[in-house]
């Protein structure tokens, strides 16, 4: 049985349970409608159990619809999973996955997910990963066939989980390559914090964790060594929501020799500075304007222009970085090219993202091949 933060089970029984407390407290009200101590001590207890019952049901629908947590864990403010290492006096080396478990793929029959630990030679970091594998992959016909992957990134302080159970990243890839509008692909689905509780922004921090070469360099490296993908950036992608399509963005426009393609859903496109980030820059201006996306397009070394492809996602209603956006789109200059997904409404949440996943997804299999 799932009791789970996010399961049908944990929010039926809080509506079965505020149910019963509200009969209970239409039953017991005549008999504690005295005016002593204990008869208002009774009625209040019984007004406050119904009223936090109800609460508890309201909060976990909209977490259940929105996933502001994916697990009680989240929510109580630990992690799980392996434990991030980072070992700034790791040398350059090839890195590595570790296989920690395997599961069938919601929603992906044939499909399955495995639970890895992806340690970069580079940077030293290590983190942990979900990655999907089409049926085709796992399928004994398929063994000598290479595929195409992307690196699927949450926003900050998401789980890769919720990747899985909020935004349907496998089951919306089953369903398009059985609809023969993409071909297979390999999810390598992670959160863009390396370095919890610590929002590193996919910046190489000066005396701190080296986010930006981990995902830049390491990770494809890393896969393309363990898994059937391959190597060239024409094999991989990468998209993410919020934060993590910041990264996507910046990923795919800073390191082109590795990725081909980027997309950012609802991403923004510099990289804050507040309590969750600390000093990202160290006092270098270099730094922080390199990772302003936006100063990057027009600040590119000559014959050096990026020559990836992006997506950006939007909304006419709904979206506080609309302006960011289409100022982004505007300075985008050939050899890179750059498309967009614009609702009509849609706000900074897992129901909008929900909506560009598909497009977004089938956009990105048309950018990738696996040769």
């Amino acid at each position: 049985m799932d009791l789970g933060l996010t399961s049908t089970t944990v929010l039926w029984a809080a509506v079965l349970a505020a149910g019963a407390l509200f009969a209970v407290t239409v039953w017991r009200w005549p008999r504690l409608a005295g005016r002593g101590p204990l008869p208002v001590l009774g009625r209040v207890g019984l007004l406050a159990a119904v009223q936090l019952s109800l609460f508890a049901v309201v909060a976990l629908a909209a977490n259940r619809t929105f996933l502001f947590y994916g697990s009680w864990a989240d929510l109580l403010g630990r992690e799980q999973g392996p434990g991030v290492v980072v070992d700034h006096s790791a040398g350059r080396g090839a890195g590595s996955v570790r296989v920690l478990g395997r599961e069938d793929a919601p929603g992906a029959p044939g499909g399955r997910i495995e639970k890895v630990a992806v340690s970069g030679g580079e940077s030293g970091i290590a983190s942990p990963a979900l990655v999907y594998l089409p049926p085709e992959y796992v399928r004994a016909g398929h063994r000598g066939r290479d595929f195409p992957a992307a690196v699927v990134l949450t926003g900050y302080p998401g789980t890769a989980e919720n990747l899985i159970t909020g935004l349907d990243y496998p089951r919306t890839a089953y369903r398009l390559v059985q609809e023969g509008r993409m071909k297979p692909m390999v999810l390598v689905m992670m959160r863009p914090t390396v370095a919890p509780p610590r929002d590193t922004e996919c910046v190489d921090v000066p005396g701190g964790p080296r986010t930006e070469t981990f995902f830049g360099r390491d990770l494809p490296r890393a896969v393309s060594s363990a898994y059937r993908i391959g190597s060239a950036a024409r094999s991989w992608g990468i998209i993410g929501n919020s934060t993590g399509g910041y990264c996507a963005l910046k990923i795919a426009m800073h390191h082109p020799e590795r990725y081909a393609a980027g997309a950012g859903l609802s991403a923004h496109y510099r990289a804050p500075e507040d309590v969750t980030t600390g000093d990202l820059f160290g006092g270098d201006q270099r730094l922080r304007n390199r990772a302003d996306l936006l100063w990057s397009l027009d600040h590119h070394v000559p014959g050096r222009a990026p020559r990836s492809s992006f997506l950006v996602t939007t909304s006419r209603e709904g979206e506080s970085e609309r302006a960011a956006t289409l100022d982004f789109i505007a300075r985008v200059r050939p050899p890179a090219r750059v498309s967009s997904i614009t609702l009509d409404s849609g706000g900074h949440n897992f129901t909008t993202w929900r909506r560009e996943v598909p497009p977004a997804l089938e956009w990105l299999g048309g950018r990738l091949s696996a040769g």
